[in-house]
């Protein structure tokens, strides 16, 4: 009888650690293989790369915030959630007019730049918390930060190299700023809108062959066929001339490699923020050799550019519906003839 009481009990236990995991595995929203979040009685729980955190029901939605690189200030200005940042690195790189005024007024204080940040300025802020890339040679930073109480969410959304799983991080900013439901609402329309503009794509009879990138000394510096930008090229129904390579990183050639390889190259993009063909003469007379210097298109990400900062690598990281439409735009300019670009631009 005892050993059938504790075999029951034995059993008992099983089936209730099996229905735990289950309802735990079904909590977990899983944004990419590199951002995951639960929740679990009213606390927050975020998986970031190798970082975990916990915040606590009253501890979120955060109020003050302070981002140290622009990229992630896209997801906050697409919530509407820029009166909660107090504090920004570098802000000469920030795009946002609404993020510049408040800048400008004191709303929002310089805190340093990558080389140096202001220690002191943050710590007398008191923010909820600090945004940011992780970056290892801050670590001694980081740790002082932590020490004086303030939590740092490191973010690494550059790494995701599918376009819709880097605008999924806006689902986590929802979440953290009490703006649940207008992300959910905006991550669908985003969603919907690259989809319907990658079917869009897919219908054209042409596939043109597109170069990325461009050199730096003596190395081109060539998205990896996994990359970001190779996923936007294949998405817009575009034959980029490393597709079979299986990098999620840059690909280095030399000049003569390039050029051997984009003979019928009729596209060239994401030349950097160069303004002109003589631009790109005067850095490397090397391209005048190309097919597609001569007798292609050329564009570069300068449309949304204002100084040093630029909205490509702000609102663009998570508006990747608009980044391919403008891809469409320009290797099938038929399929969309009333749009205009937004991100790129054609140097001339």
């Amino acid at each position: 009888m005892k050993l059938n009481f504790l075999l029951v009990i034995a059993f008992l236990t099983l089936i209730s650690c099996k229905q735990e995991q289950k309802i735990t595995l079904a909590d977990v929203v899983s944004l990419s293989s590199n951002l995951s979040y639960k929740e679990n009685k009213g606390n927050l729980y975020i998986k970031s790369g190798k970082f975990t955190y916990e915040f606590k029901k009253d501890q979120i939605p955060f109020k003050k915030v302070i981002l140290l690189n622009s990229s992630l200030l896209g997801y906050i200005s697409e919530i509407g959630a820029e009166s909660t940042v107090i504090g920004v690195s570098s802000p000469e790189y920030i795009y946002s007019e609404k993020v510049s005024t408040l800048i400008k007024t004191g709303m929002i204080q310089n805190v340093g730049n990558e080389q140096k940040y202001d220690v002191e300025k943050i710590i007398s802020l008191k923010p909820d918390a600090i945004f940011t890339n992780y970056i290892a040679s801050f670590d001694n930073t980081y740790q002082l930060l932590k020490n004086n109480g303030i939590h740092i969410v490191f973010l690494d959304e550059y790494m995701e190299q599918e376009p819709l799983k880097k605008t999924a991080y806006i689902k986590l900013f929802g979440k953290l700023f009490g703006k649940e439901e207008l992300a959910e609402q905006k991550f669908a329309e985003i969603k919907k809108n690259y989809n319907d503009l990658k079917q869009l794509a897919s219908t054209s009879k042409s596939q043109p062959e597109v170069l990325a990138n461009e050199m730096y000394g003596d190395i081109w510096y060539l998205p990896g066929g996994k990359t970001f930008t190779a996923n936007y090229i294949l998405d817009a129904h575009a034959d980029y001339i490393l597709k079979d390579n299986v990098d999620e990183k840059a690909v280095t050639m030399s000049f003569e490699e390039v050029y051997a390889k984009s003979q019928k190259t009729q596209y060239w993009v994401n030349v950097g923020n160069h303004l002109s063909k003589q631009e790109l003469l005067n850095i490397n007379p090397y391209y005048s050799k190309l097919e597609v210097f001569n007798t292609g298109k050329i564009y570069g990400v300068t449309a949304r550019e204002k100084q040093k900062s630029n909205d490509f690598f702000e609102s663009g990281v998570v508006r990747a519906d608009i980044i391919l439409k403008d891809y469409i735009k320009i290797f099938h300019p038929e399929l969309l003839p009333d749009y205009k670009l937004t991100y790129l631009k054609e140097l001339q």
